[in-house]
């Protein structure tokens, strides 16, 4: 390895430096005080975690975004951790054991094995809140209200929001009891949104499931496409189950408590947003903005994830990543910008000038009398004919 390789970090992962590290901590600061307004606690799992606690009720696909390392003093399979929300249902239900419900926010780095698409990095800063005990719709409510300020907070306009449910493609799939190999078919070109492989799939096995799914994937869109979908799915009687239905008339009540509550937000409807279906059970959302092709922040529910881990619990939550959003948001300024410079001394005046600055604004003195660098500084500290030490432009 050469000099230079050597101090190349890996392929994936990066660092963040100014000003984007500051912009990043002003930024979780403000979040975090939203959340507490709230009333969520914050948490910090580590970084590792036997692998079987970290994957519990999750699926296949964490278990293949997670590093996998021994640990040297047990011999036990580690994973470092790539999502924080199953970490967060276990404080909730083995730690904290609480019955009521509990509001709980976090801010951590997560490490994944590749990312998760061609805008991000492998080493995102997640942060998010999950909200355990509750079952009902103000539940999922006030953590969209969150993810919302959340994007509002990292100035990011023009917020679309995709509504999606995972029981609906789960109730078609009960009722029609394919074939796995066949359902995973389905499912893949469902995931991918390629509606000529099920265009493929449908002139391969004709079946009215196949049909329903093509149909009701092509309806995506408008939230307002969601009555049709209801309308399309009761005309087969062998599928239109309660178990679709039911799923089909909470997101139509979910999305009219979305557009009261945000009037100004734009809705949308993805049946092909499948996204956790391993551990998924109810609602899902996803907010976009038009400068970036990937979701910004993405949630839903997750009910009894923590089962495994000795208390059942009906649980909601959101999360973003935090580099993400600083380096999307419109206006980061440098630290530097309206900071101030002040002349090399130790003048007691001058030093009691530069604490009482420092207490609102940032103040960089000079090392020595022959220091002329302005350190990007916008005004500087003068004194003036009556002995005064007063701030003025540079």
């Amino acid at each position: 390895m050469s000099l230079t390789e050597r101090w190349m970090l890996p392929e994936g992962v990066d660092e963040l430096l100014p000003p984007d590290a500051w912009a990043l901590e002003k930024m979780r600061r403000e979040m975090l005080d939203t959340y507490s307004s709230y009333g969520y606690e914050l948490v910090s799992p580590p970084l590792v975690e036997f692998l079987e606690s970290l994957l519990t009720g999750t699926g296949s696909k964490l278990d293949l975004q997670t590093f996998k390392v021994t640990d040297q003093l047990s011999g036990r399979t580690l994973g470092i951790r790539s999502d924080i929300t199953t970490q967060a249902a276990r404080i909730d239900a083995h730690v904290l054991k609480n019955h009521d419900i509990s509001r709980l926010c976090y801010v951590d780095s997560v490490l994944h094995t590749r990312p998760e698409h061609t805008m991000t990095n492998r080493s995102p800063m997640q942060i998010g809140c999950e909200l355990f005990g509750s079952d009902n719709e103000a539940a999922d409510l006030e953590v969209m209200s969150l993810m919302l300020e959340t994007l509002t907070i990292a100035d990011v306009s023009k917020v679309h929001v995709d509504l999606a449910h995972v029981g609906i493609y789960r109730g078609l799939m009960t009722s029609a009891e394919l074939p796995r190999e066949l359902e995973d078919r389905i499912f893949s070109a469902l995931n991918r949104k390629s509606i000529p492989e099920l265009d493929t799939l449908a002139a391969e096995h004709k079946l009215p499931v196949i049909d329903i799914i093509r149909e009701i994937a092509l309806l995506s869109g408008s939230i307002d496409a969601l009555s049709e979908v209801r309308k399309s799915i009761s005309q087969y009687s062998e599928l239109a189950s309660n178990e679709t239905l039911d799923a089909v008339d909470a997101l139509m009540r979910f999305a009219e408590l979305v557009g009261e509550r945000f009037p100004e937000i734009e809705l949308g409807y993805d049946f092909c947003e499948l996204r956790g279906y391993d551990y998924h059970t109810g609602v899902m959302f996803s907010a976009y903005t038009p400068s970036f092709g990937y979701a910004l922040a993405k949630g839903g529910r997750y009910d009894s994830i923590g089962a495994e881990f000795g208390e059942s619990r009906p649980a909601t939550g959101f999360s973003a990543d935090l580099k993400t959003l600083v380096r999307l948001q419109s206006r980061i300024s440098t630290m530097n910008s309206g900071a101030i410079l002040a002349p090399y001394g130790t003048d007691k005046a001058l030093l009691e000038r530069i604490a009482d600055l420092r207490q609102t604004q940032r103040v960089v003195q000079s090392l020595s009398e022959s220091d002329e660098q302005t350190y990007g500084c916008s005004k500087k500290l003068a004194q003036s004919q009556d002995g005064q030490w007063v701030v003025v432009e540079i």
